[in-house]
């Protein structure tokens, strides 16, 4: 007798088709689904080598056939349309830098997909994420305790950043049979079971955005937000030391694009896009005390959040930083780092972990993050001991299988 049914999403990588002959070699009913998002050939931008192209759905379904699983190619092309795409431009328009992977993950890989799941009696979704979950049995007369989410096993690998957004009855029915494995050890099981994406190479690039630069996929489908956006680069004092084409051609922390401006080198501080200003200054400058994110998404009781020592990475793979959070009257939340850190970028996720565990996240504001302080009483984050995620040995029963959750 099989275990419960569980829908794989298969992109046509290495990893995701790994993930579904996994569940298929312990017992579960596997179904595959690849979902098709972007249309590279009616975009004008056709390639059959990037991610979400014709190649990766050929390559699923290839997979699926070797592994004997039923798969399905679900179209998805308007909701990422909407859901990621259309947020990718307007956050450059709004001079911030966002963050598509996020919001494909917890807007479509698991809102969407999970709807799907349930509609063809699945219990679970799973991912080809390196990233781990615990799950926890229901108990007589007790409210439910959340799933938690952790780190990957493999610190090069690592995704959890990409999915603390993830609603919690989501991340109830999520598996991430990857969570325990390294690159190596997925491309080595890929090649025991034959299959033909075992040494396949892997995307860097933002899926819809191929052969070019995303500026100019923004200058080409969304003419009206990046149009007429030119104006002044300036230094701290406001000081005009030159112009600019369109603020989406810019980001906190770059330096690329702005051209000679005085003897030292000048990076992005800030982007006004009310008045398309570019602020720079020197890269000793950048570093931050404290910030603000937005749209706060906690995988953990906030009870006494404000009281902990966390550490926070400000994007993906960046060294994590110790810090408390605040929160505000607006439902922002203050973040007080304690060392300055750079890169604090408007627009990207700031992911908060306690050791391993991911315990919530949100994204950077625009607000004038560059002049907070951290307050007398805050407390300093150095007094504790805690460690970057990655350096953590924490070693949580993440053998449980779904089968052992079950109520009795």
């Amino acid at each position: 007798m099989s275990k419960s049914r569980v829908v794989a999403a298969m992109s046509g990588g290495v990893d995701s088709c790994v993930a579904a002959a996994l569940l298929k070699e312990q017992g579960y009913d596997v179904v595959g689904i690849t979902m098709q998002l972007w249309n590279h050939g009616e975009s004008g931008d056709a390639r059959f080598d990037s991610c979400c192209s014709l190649t990766d759905v050929h390559d699923a379904r290839v997979a699926a056939d070797k592994l004997g699983i039923p798969h399905y190619v679900v179209n998805y092309e308007r909701e990422f349309k909407s859901g990621v795409v259309d947020y990718f431009a307007a956050e450059y328009a709004q001079g911030r830098t966002p963050n598509p992977c996020v919001m494909c993950n917890s807007k479509l890989k698991f809102d969407h997909l999970m709807e799907r799941a349930l509609a063809l009696g699945a219990d679970w979704v799973a991912t080809g994420h390196y990233a781990r979950v615990v799950h926890h049995a229901e108990a007589p007369n007790q409210p439910l305790k959340p799933s938690e989410l952790y780190v990957g096993r493999d610190p090069t690998k690592d995704q959890s950043y990409f999915l603390f957004d993830m609603r919690p009855e989501n991340l109830r029915r999520a598996m991430f049979p990857l969570g325990e494995l390294t690159k190596v050890e997925v491309r080595a099981i890929a090649t025991r079971l034959g299959l033909h994406t075992a040494a396949k190479h892997e995307s860097q690039e933002i899926c819809f955005v191929t052969g070019g630069r995303y500026s100019d996929f923004l200058e080409k489908h969304y003419p009206e937000m990046t149009t007429d956006r030119g104006g002044e680069i300036v230094d701290r004092a406001g000081t005009v030391l030159g112009r600019h084409d369109g603020i989406h051609l810019f980001t906190v922390g770059q330096r690329k694009g702005l051209g000679a401006l005085g003897h030292a080198p000048k990076y992005v501080a800030s982007i006004d896009a009310a008045t398309n200003r570019v602020t720079v200054d020197d890269l000793a400058n950048l570093a931050v005390a404290g910030f603000a994110v937005a749209k706060v998404n906690w995988l953990v009781p906030t009870t006494n959040i404000t009281s902990r020592v966390l550490q926070v990475m400000v994007r993906y793979r960046a060294k994590t930083v110790a810090c408390r959070v605040v929160p505000q009257a607006d439902g922002s939340w203050q973040v007080l780092l304690d060392a300055k850190a750079r890169w604090v970028t408007p627009g990207q996720a700031a992911v908060f972990y306690d050791q391993d565990q991911v315990i919530g996240g949100g994204f950077i504001t625009n607000d004038k993050f560059e002049e907070f302080g951290r307050p007398a009483d805050a407390g300093s984050a150095r007094a504790s001991t805690a460690q970057a995620p990655q350096s953590s040995g924490l070693r949580q029963p993440l053998a449980r299988t779904p089968e052992d959750l079950r109520a009795p």
